[in-house]
Formats: C-alpha cells, sequence, structure tokens
C-alpha cells in the first residue's frame, strides 16, 4: 500500500522531511478496524511530532490522525461497523497514523460519517471537534453556569481548527455568548461567519475590549494558541471562579495571578482516552456520532480551507510549511492516492 512517512526528524524544508513509501496492509484484530482511508487533513501536532519524534527502530513514521474511509476488515471484538461502512476518525497519536492507504484504528473512537458531507469537508473535522468538544462540555462544563459571571466563552485564537468548530459548537448546543479573537480581516470576518457574536482582536489588550463589550466578566475562557502571551490578561478578564483551558504547550506559565479569583484551569489532550484506554473511550465515538448528526441537520458545518490535492509527500510537505506559517485558517485537507 502507498503511504508517506519519514525516518529523520527536522525542518520541513528538507528534501526527506516527508517521503512517499510502499507497505505492507495491515490486517484487523480485536477491538480494530482496517480502514482504506480516502482523504485526510493536517494538524499542528503533524508537524510538532515531525520535527521533534524520531522514527523507531529504523522503520518510517507514518504522520496523520484525522481521516474518513471505508471499513475494508474488522476485527473479532468490534461491535458496529461493518465492511463498507464509512467511517470518520482521529485516530491514536501512539499508533501508526493516516497518511497511508489503509489504516488501523481502536473503533471504539470512531464515528459514522456525516451523510450529506464530502469527504474533504468531513475529514477536516475529527480531531478539531474531540479537542473542542472535550474542552467545552467535559473539562471547562460550559453547561454548568459560573455564579455571577457573564454566560459567555472567549475562544482565543478563534479561526484556527480548534477555535472554528468550538464557536459551532457553542452556537448548536448552548445559548452563551461566544467570544472569538482574530487579528486580520479575513479571519474576523471567517469566525463571525462561524456564528462568533463578538470579534476582538487578540494583537491589542483583551481585558480593555472585554469591558467594552459591557457583558460583565465571561466564566470561560479557552485558548486555542500562544496561551504563554495571554495568561495575565485571562487573570484579568475571567469572572471569580471561572473557568480556563488552553490547548497549546506554553513554555512558561505562571498559575499564580489566579489564585485570588479561585480559577480552575484545564489542560486538555485529545489523545488521553486513547492512550490510557480509559473506561470511557468510547465517549470519543459517540462525540464523533453527535457531530454527525448536526452536520447533517445543518447546524454544523465543515471548516476547511484549502485543498492540498492528493496524498502524496509533496503535497503533504506543502500543507506542513503551510500550517508552521501560522497563516493558515480552518483546515488544509487532502483526498485520495
Amino acid at each position: 500500500m502507498k503511504a508517506v512517512g519519514y525516518f529523520e526528524t527536522g525542518a520541513i524544508d528538507r528534501t526527506d522531511a516527508l517521503v512517499d513509501l510502499e507497505l505492507e496492509r495491515p490486517k484487523a484484530t480485536g477491538h480494530d478496524l482496517l480502514v482504506q482511508v480516502q482523504a485526510v487533513s493536517v494538524n499542528p501536532v503533524d508537524c510538532k511530532i515531525r520535527r521533534n519524534r524520531p522514527a523507531v527502530d529504523g522503520a518510517a513514521a507514518i504522520l496523520g490522525w484525522d481521516a474518513v474511509g471505508v471499513v475494508a476488515e474488522r476485527g473479532d471484538k468490534v461491535a458496529g461497523f461493518q465492511v463498507g461502512d464509512r467511517v470518520w476518525y482521529a485516530g491514536a497519536i501512539d499508533r501508526q497514523g493516516t497518511n497511508a492507504e489503509y489504516h488501523l484504528v481502536d473503533a471504539r473512537i470512531v464515528g459514522h460519517a456525516p451523510k450529506t458531507a464530502s469527504l474533504a469537508e468531513a475529514a477536516a473535522l475529527p480531531l478539531t471537534t474531540l479537542t473542542a468538544w472535550e474542552m467545552l462540555f467535559d473539562r471547562l462544563r460550559v453547561e454548568a453556569p459560573v455564579p455571577g459571571a457573564a454566560p459567555a466563552v472567549l475562544i482565543i485564537g478563534g479561526a484556527g481548527g480548534v477555535g472554528s468548530i468550538a464557536i459551532q459548537l457553542l452556537r448548536a448546543r448552548t445559548d452563551l455568548t461566544v467570544i472569538a479573537t482574530a487579528s486580520r480581516p479575513e479571519t474576523q470576518d471567517w469566525v463571525k461567519e462561524l456564528g462568533a457574536h463578538h470579534v476582538l482582536d487578540h494583537s491589542k489588550p483583551l481585558a480593555a475590549q472585554i469591558a467594552d463589550l459591557g457583558l460583565g466578566a465571561p466564566g470561560f475562557v479557552f485558548s486555542t494558541t500562544h496561551t504563554g502571551s495571554y495568561v495575565e490578561q485571562v487573570a484579568e478578564l475571567i469572572a471569580p471562579q471561572g473557568r480556563f483551558g488552553f490547548i497549546d504547550d506554553p513554555e512558561d506559565f505562571n498559575i499564580i495571578p489566579f489564585k485570588p479569583k479561585a480559577v480552575s484551569l484545564h489542560w486538555e489532550f485529545m489523545y488521553t482516552r486513547s492512550l490510557f484506554g480509559t473506561d470511557d473511550i468510547a465517549e470519543q465515538g459517540k462525540i464523533l456520532n453527535e457531530t454527525a448528526a448536526l452536520m447533517d441537520a445543518g447546524k454544523v458545518k465543515s471548516t476547511v480551507t484549502g485543498a492540498m490535492g492528493v496524498i502524496n509527500a509533496t503535497n503533504l510537505k506543502a500543507a506542513h510549511a503551510q500550517i508552521e506559517s501560522g497563516t493558515a485558517k480552518g483546515k488544509l485537507v487532502l483526498e485520495g492516492f
């Protein structure tokens, strides 16, 4: 089968940063599905791992987690899926990735793909949806009000992949006011289109902009990027007893300013359930099925903004480079081999 991987970590501008490969087709056993991959998207985690995690024992490391495809085989412990079903998922970080014609994935973290979405539209969403959903509804518990706080969520980095779907999930599943940040005209327009009630410029002081809205201090803040740069500002603007969540890896994080307000902090990692085989691992499949229903009902739309061509090393390198430039909005997708 065709696949794309790497043998050495490093910068994306290297000739061998990603290479085309021919590998054996794996077989499904146990809880696994073997999925014939039809489309994938690229996430910042792909770039981070390519730069930092060495390949093991001379074997190529295969990146890619988001995927939509068709079930080709099922293990003997699989329930709820049949050969031929179209599925979508975000995979597991400790297994080989989806940049391959055939991919093994635990069926419990897989959902049935939305019926109304194209392959590219579906491939754009699983990882960011699971990240946003777990942060909003499992960690921040946005459906449980913070006493005295404005019923509002501030999303720092609203135009990125996670921010783009977080805005939509909040609008589809809650009555909370959604405040998103974006600094360029095109990204500000994007988050408005997705449903943000208010848009702030994160290149300017946030607390003053929040005060100007006249809503009061928001009970929830979700930072998707550059969290270390906003810690002091979040501590200033968030309501007492508020809940603050982030997903990136800040080099420095001063927790002290949050103590006077008894703010709870939540560091979301979407791969925790699959990495540790938690008792609630199947929640991810349920989340994807609920999101598919929201898409089919027209309440959530894909965040795909760029089609990068077929799945090969050249096109994946271009997608990695665009993500690393920091200028991407929404999601980049590749389709077919």
